[in-house]
């Protein structure tokens, strides 16, 4: 005696995915690995024994290499959840672990571990050694920053382990808690861990690298933080309200990144510069029909200045006439020879007087 389910010809059935899955492990894989995962475990729900199902099976009906598949199982194994068993390095069966049990036995029924006290000093000496790292401090500040809220030490510890496993730069790691919680929405671990995890599996390990991407592939995000940067605002939280007017002068006026930046330079003009300033420049270029850098630089020129004229100073006093300056010379109504001749007789009269004087 014994129980059988027919195969139908068509795949009509369903699948059941445990919640724990979706909600938990799902947000920590990239796309690929949850893809191996699922259709791996619909072929084991299916149990239909008369199908030889391979990895490369998995790697033809995804279209995705071999390398792939296989990497998928090595990091499911590694979360816990799946086992591999066999010696064949590529064909190998899968067991899928029962995530309701595994909560269980891990939450419900297991029994406080103690941690030796030399284990916990070991973690604990590598978190404080890793913190006299300027570089790391400063990435756990800015972490900090962006989640609103201290970190604990055993969180630290989950984000440094990230550091080694993943082999990246402390700024790249600080920018995955940017896009997961200003343009996800999301502050959990696990998800900013599954971003770390996806960027690492595309090869994004350097800043380089992240930035090309999420310029083609959000470049909404992309241009809120290098205008941000641009500003000296780069270690502003997201606000929605810079957001509004940033994207205003990219989707509204149409403006370009480059036009955007030559507005940002203003803001070398005051002391604290803000989005809203930023915003007042560029809205006045957008009025006066300014559409490229070049209409900036031609015809929003500041007036020159003109060299001053040098002006001759002169002298105020105001000159006061005295009946000096009324008195008319006698001498104006003689020529020079009659005058010659007055004086001359003058002469002579002198002399004779003065001989009349020294014969008395």
């Amino acid at each position: 005696m014994g129980f059988k389910l027919e195969t139908t010809d068509m795949d009509l059935g369903d699948t059941p995915i445990e919640n724990i899955f979706l909600n938990d492990f799902m947000p920590m894989a990239n796309g690929t690995y949850v893809k191996v995962y699922l259709l791996g475990y619909k072929y084991a729900h299916d149990r239909d024994a008369s199908l030889e199902l391979t990895n490369q099976t998995i790697a033809r009906h995804l279209d995705v290499p071999l390398e792939d598949v296989l990497r998928a199982w090595d990091f499911w194994e590694n979360k816990g959840i799946v086992e591999k068993n066999g010696e064949d390095d590529v064909n190998y069966q899968i067991k899928f672990l029962s995530l309701k049990q595994l909560y269980i036995r891990n939450n419900l029924m297991a029994k406080p571990v103690q941690v030796k006290k030399e284990e916990k000093k070991s973690w604990a000496d590598d978190l404080v050694g890793a913190l006299k790292n300027p570089m790391i401090n400063t990435m756990f500040n800015r972490i900090d920053d962006i989640m609103r809220r201290q970190t604990q030490a055993i969180e630290k510890k989950k984000i440094l382990d990230w550091f080694y496993d993943y082999n990246m730069d402390p700024d790249v790691i600080e920018k995955a808690f940017q896009y997961g919680v200003e343009a996800k929405g999301k502050k959990q671990l696990n998800y900013i861990e599954g971003i770390v995890r996806n960027w690492y599996d595309m090869g994004l390990t350097t800043m380089d690298s992240v930035e090309e991407y999420l310029a083609r592939e959000d470049q909404r995000f992309h241009r809120y933080h290098k205008v941000m940067k641009a500003v000296g605002l780069s270690n502003k939280g997201f606000n929605e309200g810079d957001n509004k007017l940033i994207s205003k002068w990219f989707d509204e006026y149409g403006y370009s990144m480059e036009m955007v930046l030559k507005g940002c330079e203003a803001s070398s003009k005051v002391q604290y510069p803000t989005i809203n300033y930023i915003d007042g420049v560029i809205s006045d270029w957008y009025k006066k029909g300014f559409r490229t850098v070049e209409d900036v630089e031609e015809r929003d020129k500041p007036p020159e200045k003109q060299t001053p004229r040098t002006e001759v100073k002169r002298n105020t006093r105001q000159s006061y006439k005295t009946r000096f300056h009324n008195f008319e010379q006698r001498s104006s109504k003689y020529s020079a020879s009659e005058l010659e001749d007055i004086a001359r007789k003058k002469r002579e009269a002198h002399r004779l007087k003065g001989r009349d004087e020294a014969d008395e």
